[in-house]
């Protein structure tokens, strides 16, 4: 895993992206979320088959939120991206 600027690991797909913008650029978000330990670990390989499923997507931010309670641990990544086909 590469490391993101923000201090965060981004998967080794995410080198061949360039991630910029500012918060209006954006026109679609998709967000992916695990509360299971096996579907938390499988989360990054989601994401990354999403990216690769939809090339035309120009990616502007990812964010990672992790979330705890006394029995759950929820991990979202939240990407925010430019859809050529929308604009």
């Amino acid at each position: 895993m590469a490391r993101h600027e923000r201090g965060g690991t981004v998967s080794p797909f995410m080198n061949n992206r360039s991630i910029q913008g500012t918060a209006g650029d954006f026109n679609g978000v998709k967000i992916f979320s695990a509360t299971m330990f096996a579907d938390r670990e499988r989360l990054g390989d989601k994401v990354t088959d999403w990216l690769a499923q939809h090339p035309q997507r120009e990616l502007h931010d990812i964010i990672v939120t992790q979330s705890s309670d006394a029995s759950f641990h929820c991990i979202a990544i939240t990407v925010f991206y430019k859809d050529s086909k929308l604009s």
